[in-house]
């Protein structure tokens, strides 16, 4: 009990200790992710030894999966079907042609670099390290230099494609033998991952939005219940999800979808916006869990896989934050009158965070012997991924920025400035 009491004031005190130096650091280089990831480092076994996954297995999984199911569904809450097609082109571009290539292409790109895979591990390895996450390079996003499209397109990919992820990740796992999904079979996964889970989620949401609606127009909800009243319905959502043996993160994914959606309706009158705060306490629990589960991962998963390195895997680390990411967005925005700076900036920006971490973490559990040389896989292209994003997403943002206000300026035609209505951006404590 002593060693589970002190990783919890180890993990409380790196979160004051930040905490207090927040805004200083917000205007430097080092962002909040390089500080958790860091710091998890120094406490897990390849240091210090203050958090172990072997004794504390339980409760870094539910700590995991509850930051994952509450960022999938704010994400997925604040978008809006009008968001697709923003600009015509860009979100749904990224998200439809993009991403699938970018899932092929990390399955393609480890064939020659990790040998004795099977094809289904390796089509693995892709499809967890497929998604963004915009905290780890919020500037790239945030920043009024650049382009309002371009923002926007971001937002919307880095919102949506780690819940378009999913059923590759449960379909694939299922066609690896002797895991717990493979009992079930694809078909069995497919039916209840998917198709109860998304029903699921459906039912949860859109029925907790439209009763938050009619409780707020009848003046029955206080303005703190009103908030708190958001991660209940996220984690009925996945609960009912992992009871019926499915995907509680599809659940809690699609109802956030729902919850949205529905809220929206309900307003009587203007804009038909998310309210404003509905979901802000939601935020930043999910951000405070989000930069606790980095912590996490540096302990148990980066610092032990820094003993075990070897040139196969940081190549594949380093193809998959480039190639396997800027290839596939080459050739979604191919014809779409973007420039070449825009394509590149696009193509650099898809930091790789805590969904990979998550989805990971599951698979370390699964008891197969290709699972170890996955999981070091993911922990150092997520390590690297803090670490060169993170560092480079200021000053490429007030670059791109200058290119784009020169080219403007000359008096040439972009089609980067074209306006778009900007949907919310998910105001994560793990921005900076």
């Amino acid at each position: 009990m002593s060693g589970e009491v002190w990783a919890g004031v180890a993990v409380a005190g790196v979160t004051a200790t930040y905490a207090l130096v927040s805004r200083r650091l917000a205007s430097t280089p080092v962002s909040s992710a390089m500080v958790f990831v860091g710091c998890g480092v120094l406490l897990g076994p390849a240091v210090l030894d203050v958090i172990d996954l072997q004794g504390d297995a339980g409760q870094l999984r539910t700590l995991l999966e509850a930051a994952l199911a509450l960022v999938l569904f704010t994400d997925a809450m604040t978008v809006r079907r009008r968001d697709l097609r923003s600009g015509g082109f860009l979100p749904g571009r990224l998200l439809g042609i993009g991403l699938p290539l970018s899932i092929g292409a990390g399955w393609l790109l480890a064939w020659p670099l990790l040998p004795g895979l099977s094809a289904w591990e390796l089509a693995l390895v892709g499809a967890v390290l497929a998604p963004t996450d915009a905290a780890l390079g919020k500037t790239a996003m945030t920043s009024p230099r650049v382009p309002a499209l371009v923002r926007q397109g971001l937002n919307v990919e880095s919102g949506l494609n780690d819940g378009m992820v999913l059923p590759f990740f449960v379909l694939f796992l299922a066609g690896i033998p002797d895991t717990s999904a493979a009992q079930e079979g694809v078909a069995g996964v497919f039916w209840r991952a998917l198709v109860v889970s998304t029903a699921l989620g459906v039912l949860v949401g859109a029925g907790g939005g439209r009763l938050l609606g009619t409780a707020r127009a009848r003046g029955w909800v206080a303005g703190e219940w009103d908030q708190l009243f958001v991660p209940a319905v996220a984690a009925i959502a996945y609960g009912l999800g992992v009871v019926v043996d499915g995907s509680g993160f599809i659940a809690a994914w699609v109802a956030g979808f729902a919850f949205g959606s529905a809220l929206r309706r309900s307003r009587p009158a203007g804009p038909r916006e998310t309210p404003d705060g509905t979901a802000d306490f939601t935020d930043h629990l999910g951000g405070l869990l989000a930069s606790v589960s980095l912590l996490v991962f540096g302990a148990v998963l980066l610092g032990p896989t820094l003993d075990e390195l070897t040139w196969p895997v940081i190549g594949y680390a380093l193809l998959s934050l480039t190639v396997v990411r800027m290839l596939p967005v080459a050739v979604a925005l191919a014809g779409s009158g973007l420039r070449l700076p825009t394509i590149a900036y696009i193509g650099w920006f898809g930091p790789r965070g805590l969904a990979s971490v998550v989805l990971g973490l599951l698979f370390l559990e699964e008891d197969v012997p290709g699972m170890g040389l996955l999981g070091r896989v993911v922990a150092v292209t997520v390590g690297l991924s803090v670490l060169l994003h993170g560092l480079s997403a200021v000053a490429f943002a007030d670059r791109y920025g200058r290119w784009h206000e020169r080219t403007r300026a000359s008096g040439r035609e972009l089609r980067e400035s074209t306006p778009v209505p900007e949907t919310a951006h998910r105001r994560r404590i793990t921005a900076r």
